[in-house]
């Protein structure tokens, strides 16, 4: 199957959150769609791995918090890159209590706090089926789309997101033919070396022997974030920013960026 066909699926970037005993944890979902509008109910995908799954499981109640195209990309990173089982996410961040779920204090289009009513299993997520008791809407911002995470703020799925691709390897560039008389490109299907010797070129009609194989020019490096796949677009050269630097979406330091 051709996974592909997938991607093109709409999707937005979410904050669930919900309490570890009475500590708060949550985690970043990007799968949250309305079900019924009276009652109004949602649907959540969390992964079997990720630990506010099992928190939900346990308390039955949970919050969605839905994140602007303003929203600081740390949110992400914090609630979407390290486990709650080893970090306090909530740990030197505003956040507020509603309904007894708590909410961070962020650019948000809006929350609302969830009573479980069913779960499905599936063979590495649970959808958790649930009641809307509470929410409120935002100021008018535009809701981040999981488009908009990828390909504006360039950040990636964590590998327990339902939509995770795993790492796209770059396609390895082709050499071309060029003419050294006119400067014509080969650009035809069958492979250069294939072509017959009486072969000439189209422009100046030269024979096959005067084409020159090139290869295509070295890419300028680029710095990924090791961690969430942020890449650098700055002006200054990587190499010459502060050690102090911090990757913008997970705060990692300056060392976790790779050449690619």
């Amino acid at each position: 199957m051709n996974k592909s066909v997938l991607y093109d699926l709409s999707y937005g970037v979410y904050v669930v959150t919900t309490l570890d005993g009475e500590r708060p944890t949550g985690c970043v979902a990007n799968s949250v769609m309305q079900i019924t509008s009276s009652p109004a109910t949602v649907a959540v995908s969390l992964n079997h791995n990720n630990h506010t799954n099992g928190c939900v499981a346990k308390g039955g109640r949970f919050a969605v918090s839905v994140l602007a195209e303003e929203t600081d990309p740390a949110l992400i990173g914090r609630f979407g890159f390290q486990s709650g089982r080893d970090a306090d996410k909530f740990e030197g961040l505003e956040h507020e209590v509603h309904s007894g779920m708590p909410i961070p204090k962020a650019d948000l289009c809006g929350w609302m706090v969830c009573e479980v009513l069913d779960t499905l299993e599936t063979e590495t997520h649970t959808v958790f089926l649930a009641k809307v008791v509470d929410g409120e809407k935002g100021s008018g911002k535009t809701p981040m789309t999981y488009a908009y995470y990828h390909n504006v703020i360039k950040g990636k799925s964590p590998k327990n997101a339902p939509t995770y691709r795993g790492e796209e390897q770059p396609a390895a560039e082709k050499a071309v033919w060029k003419c050294s008389i006119c400067g014509y490109v080969y650009e035809g299907e069958t492979p250069f070396e294939e072509l017959p010797d009486s072969y000439t070129c189209p422009i100046c009609r030269q024979p096959k022997s005067v084409f020159k194989k090139e290869q295509p020019a070295a890419e300028k490096k680029v710095w990924k974030c090791s961690i969430c796949g942020y890449v650098y677009e700055g002006e200054t050269p990587f190499e010459e920013l502060p050690d102090s630097y911090t990757c913008p979406i997970c705060r990692q330091p300056k060392s976790v960026f790779k050449p690619v």
